[in-house]
């Protein structure tokens, strides 16, 4: 292995610890009125209000997009690393992270709405930008990787 590819290695080792953390993390800080506390929101308490909602459905595909969806790119991508899967699989994976990705611009665009509405308030919070960051760096991991297994191929 490479230094470029053991240092893909372990950044996307690093996105198995990441995610959880994000997970758990406050997403934003919501209110009805700017008197009152703020309750913080992460994307287990948003799971977990979706389901005792009644809203399964939507709890699902919430759950697919932002847990579901990182983690089992994260492993696979660790299984292309270990040469343990194949190369081929990349693309796939890249949609996966897409997928991850729309659940940050859902959050955005719900923040913004709530703003936009101006009934009560929103703050996002630094769990937003920690879950951000695990997308996108797992994006990059992505395309880095594929680009490294074509160099070493050619």
């Amino acid at each position: 292995m490479t230094p470029t590819m053991r240092l893909l290695f372990a950044l996307n080792l690093a996105l198995l610890v990441l995610y959880p953390v994000a997970w758990a993390m406050p997403l934003m800080r919501a209110g009805l009125l700017p008197l009152f506390g703020l309750e913080e929101i992460s994307i287990l308490t948003g799971l977990r209000a979706l389901w005792d909602g009644g809203e399964v459905a939507l709890a699902i595909l919430v759950a697919l997009f932002a847990l579901v969806a990182p983690i089992l790119k994260t492993l696979c991508l660790t299984l292309v690393h270990l040469s343990r899967a194949p190369a081929r699989l990349l693309p796939a994976l890249q949609l996966l992270g897409k997928l991850a990705m729309a659940d940050v611009f859902l959050i955005a665009v719900y923040v913004t709405l709530a703003k936009g509405l101006a009934v009560g308030r929103v703050e996002t919070a630094w769990g937003l930008w920690l879950f951000t960051a695990c997308v996108l760096g797992s994006l990059a991991i992505g395309i880095l990787t594929q680009r490294q297994l074509k160099e070493r191929s050619a």
